[in-house]
């Protein structure tokens, strides 16, 4: 049986963060994933307080967490490789780490970083491996690194551009595999999940054109999970869609949506 996890980033985004793991545990789901909650790398301890209570009020496992990414409604999509920002990641790790102790969180995605003027493209390289590996050093599980679409800028298009990287990088890592962002780069997904099964540490999934619910689109999303359960993958697999309203999980049975473990 798959084990799904409600990204509450891009789900229930009509309700205040901290109210949505509520909500997904009303829908029936128990796990959750969260892009970085905050505006800064490192948040009043407070707030964080506040998140870790909410995760655990509502009595839900916190299945994935992202590092702190920059402004993400203003275009940022990571700082790992973005010369000068190092300082603010470092000082974000240790953060990402405690809560991943508190909330037994065991996946932490890293997203890259694009492309910035006037940088060398092979130094924003050289910095991405040294900080991916401060991450990997630093938190209490596999740093998650990941493809995506719709960023011009962000060099790590297909699976073969993230795990180019990852081979740099070792131990603590794996490939966050999200079947929306590398179909609609042109990715061949199933030939992605039969060459690098053994890499995928995370899935994600939306459907195709439109980011939406399965089901929304043309993806054959039932059938790429199945191949990647079959390829050996137990882990979870993220809904990352955009949906508000009672209809947003209807194509997923209410007695399919709790995991059956963490």
């Amino acid at each position: 049986m798959t084990k799904w996890t409600v990204n509450c980033s891009l789900l229930y985004t009509g309700l205040p963060l901290l109210e949505r793991p509520a909500a997904a545990a009303a829908d029936g789901f128990t796990a959750v994933e969260f892009w970085w909650p905050w505006p800064v790398a490192v948040p009043d301890d407070r707030e964080v307080e506040a998140f870790v209570r909410a995760v655990e009020d509502a009595g839900v496992h916190l299945s994935g967490l992202n590092f702190f990414a920059g402004d993400m409604p203003g275009g940022d999509r990571g700082v790992v490789s973005w010369p000068g920002r190092s300082q603010e990641l470092l000082e974000n790790i240790p953060v990402v780490a405690a809560i991943g102790e508190r909330l037994g969180c065991r996946a932490f995605n890293a997203l890259y970083g694009n492309r910035i003027d006037g940088a060398d493209p092979v130094g924003q390289d050289e910095l991405a491996v040294e900080m991916l590996t401060a991450c990997a050093k630093g938190v209490p599980g596999t740093v998650l690194l990941e493809p995506i679409s719709g960023a011009p800028r962000y060099p790590l298009l297909t699976a073969a551009d993230a795990v180019a990287v990852l081979d740099r990088v070792g131990q603590g890592t794996g490939l966050l595999a999200d079947f929306y962002h590398l179909a609609v780069n042109g990715d061949d997904v199933p030939a992605v999940i039969a060459r690098h099964a053994a890499r995928i540490a995370h899935v994600q999934i939306a459907d195709a054109p439109g980011r939406g619910a399965p089901g929304e689109g043309e993806l054959p999303l039932r059938r790429w999970i199945d191949d990647v359960h079959a390829a050996g993958y137990d882990g979870y697999v993220g809904l990352e869609y955009r949906s508000e309203g009672p209809g947003a999980f209807a194509w997923l049975p209410r007695d399919e949506r709790a995991a059956t473990s963490k």
